[in-house]
C-alpha cells in the first residue's frame, strides 16, 4: 500500500478515536455511495455528524480542509442524503471535518472543524 494511503488510515483511525474519545456514536465507516465516500458517519447529540478527514504531512501548500472543494462536498452531500434516506433517519445533519497534521515536533495534531461546511455549500 502506497505510503500515502497508509497516511490516510492512519488519520482515519486518529478521527475515530478523537470523536469516541468525545462521546460520538459511531455508526459507519467509509461509506460509498457511486463515486462518494463518507469517512465517518457519527452521532452526536441526536444529530447525525458527517465528517471528512483530511490529512497532510505538511501544510507549506495547503490546508488539509482546502482540499474538501465544491464537487467533493457535492459527492459527500449526495452519498449523506442516501444514507439518511436508507436508512430512514430524520435527524439534523451536520458536516464536519477533521484534519490531521504534524506540529512542529513532528506529533500529529487533531483539529475538529464542526460545521466545516453546509449542504448549500455544494451548489
Amino acid at each position: 500500500m502506497a505510503d500515502h494511503n497508509e497516511f490516510g488510515k492512519l488519520a482515519e483511525e486518529l478521527a475515530e478515536n478523537f470523536l469516541v474519545q468525545k462521546n460520538y456514536k459511531i455508526l459507519e465507516k467509509n461509506f460509498r455511495y457511486q463515486k462518494a465516500e463518507i469517512d465517518i458517519i457519527a452521532e452526536f447529540e441526536n444529530q447525525i455528524i458527517i465528517v471528512e478527514v483530511k490529512a497532510r504531512k505538511t501544510d507549506a501548500f495547503m490546508l488539509p480542509q482546502e482540499a474538501i472543494n465544491k464537487r467533493k462536498i457535492k459527492l459527500i452531500v449526495s452519498a449523506a442524503n442516501y444514507f439518511l434516506e436508507e436508512n430512514n433517519i430524520d435527524k439534523e445533519t451536520r458536516f464536519d471535518a477533521i484534519t490531521v497534521l504534524p506540529n512542529e515536533s513532528g506529533k500529529l495534531e487533531i483539529t475538529h472543524l464542526e460545521n466545516a461546511f453546509e449542504a448549500f455549500d455544494a451548489n
